[in-house]
């Protein structure tokens, strides 16, 4: 180590230590002043770890969460990064905060898909795990091939690393990576000839652009996907989900590779997840009760379906950023068995993505169905997003509009079902988190970035 290293980890430990014990927050700033003194810290930090990837448009922070519950059965000593600080500075505060141990040591990382190759310059992942790429702040990535190349492009740098990659996607299978690939993904109905919604992205095929037709869909473009056209077409499976039990607003249970699992989360975009985190376990040689045990650990994630109560109110917190996402929630919101009211917050900082266009591709409309009393319209956008609403046909006086924070709250006391949901971007998410623990509704206001 030389001395550079050593000064740099020495002002990230103990910036930390004081950001920690006397401010409560600042995940990425103690790997910021690292960086600033050695810009190569990360080669020393992470040089005796096993690292696990986890990249994608969406699903990064469960399937980490998952998947570093799943192998802490297995093995000691696992580190992540929980506050999902998952670029480049986040993941030097994520090694910065690990205390020396000895065995064999794991490092489970969600990283942010633009930020990928930065990190690759310096620490060498053994497996990538790839989740989905769907259109997600334009102004930021691009569009979903331009994506793609990011990742492909960062995984290149470690390309005896193995890419385990959801096989239900196509664009996974759209071009050749140097790493070698394996797939997981479901089977579990009988084939269907059917087509995507045609406002769906990324159903073309790769070879020859015609359309793709699928035997099976979950939902958006995935499945079990094939071009009529040419030969291009779902790849065989490694991993794969082949019965699907039960599906609930708040659980689900399910068979991988021969194994039967529950996952105490709602819907068929957290099971995605959960089958990511799985495969991993199964890459490691985990055993399925050990595996069992982890994706059983019913501790909800940052934004990810968090159960808060506000008064007498059971508040359901969850992070929306992208049509394919939003809509996701919305098919899980509409299995709820009881009343509820809805709290929409739409922010649009640059976390969050400046163009809000997105909400109108998003099937809003599924809302006015669902016979829901009352909706609170928020956020530094409530207008743009109390039209949305208007225009999907919810009535008009069945609309409240609120941009301050504690009246959101105060409103929430006054809804007249007790199960609510909040739908928030990420910085409304971060905000509304820290409101609710200065007023006493949770413990800690988690900060992130």
């Amino acid at each position: 180590m030389g001395i550079r290293s050593y000064f740099a980890a020495f002002v990230g430990k103990t910036s930390q230590w004081v950001l920690k014990n006397f401010f409560k927050g600042g995940s990425s700033l103690p790997g910021k002043l690292a960086l600033s003194i050695d810009p190569h810290i990360l080669d020393y930090l992470a040089k005796d770890y096993q690292v696990v990837v986890v990249t994608g448009t969406n699903g990064k922070t469960l399937t980490t969460a998952l998947t570093v519950n799943i192998l802490r059965q297995e093995f000691d000593n696992v580190l992540t990064n929980p506050t999902g600080a998952n670029m480049v500075q986040g993941i030097v505060s994520t090694f910065l905060s690990a205390k020396k141990t000895n065995g064999k040591k794991f490092a489970v990382l969600e990283i942010d898909e633009a930020s990928l190759s930065k990190v690759t310059e310096y620490i060498k992942p053994e497996l990538f795990v790839f989740t989905n790429i769907f259109r997600d702040q334009m102004d930021r990535y691009g569009e979903i091939y331009t994506t793609y190349q990011l990742i492909v492009d960062g995984a290149a740098k470690s390309p005896t690393a193995t890419i385990l990659t959801n096989g239900d996607s196509p664009i996974f299978n759209s071009i050749d990576t140097v790493n070698p690939r394996k797939y997981y993904g479901f089977n579990h109905q009988e084939d269907e000839e059917q087509m995507a919604h045609y406002n769906t992205d990324g159903v073309l095929c790769p070879n020859c652009q015609h359309i793709l037709h699928y035997k099976m869909i979950t939902y958006a473009n995935l499945g079990k996907y094939y071009c009529p056209n040419c030969d291009f077409h779902r790849p065989a499976l490694d991993y794969q989900l082949t019965n699907l039990k039960n599906m609930t607003n708040t659980s689900a249970e399910f068979t991988i590779d021969g194994n039967d699992y529950k996952l105490e989360v709602g819907g068929m975009y957290n099971i995605y997840n959960a089958l990511a985190a799985t495969a991993v376990a199964e890459y490691y040689h985990v055993a399925p009760e050990k595996i069992r045990l982890g994706l059983g650990y019913d501790e909800k994630v940052f934004g990810r379906q968090e159960v808060i109560t506000i008064d007498d109110k059971k508040c359901t917190l969850v992070l929306v950023k992208n049509p394919v996402g939003l809509n996701q929630v919305i098919d899980m919101i509409g299995l709820s068995p009881y009343p509820f009211s809805l709290v929409c917050l739409l922010n649009a900082n640059y976390a969050d993505g400046i163009d809000v266009s997105w909400i109108w591709d998003g099937d809003h409309e599924a809302f006015a169905d669902m016979g829901i009393p009352k909706v609170i319209a928020g956020g530094d956008r409530h207008k743009d997003m109390a039209l949305r609403l208007k225009v999907a046909g919810i009535p008009e006086e069945d609309i409240t509009e609120m941009q301050d924070l504690d009246a959101v709250i105060n409103g929430i006391k006054q809804l007249p079902t007790e199960n609510v949901y909040i739908l928030a971007t990420y910085t409304a998410v971060l905000q509304l988190r820290k409101k609710l623990a200065e007023q006493g509704h949770m413990q800690g206001g988690m900060t992130r970035g």
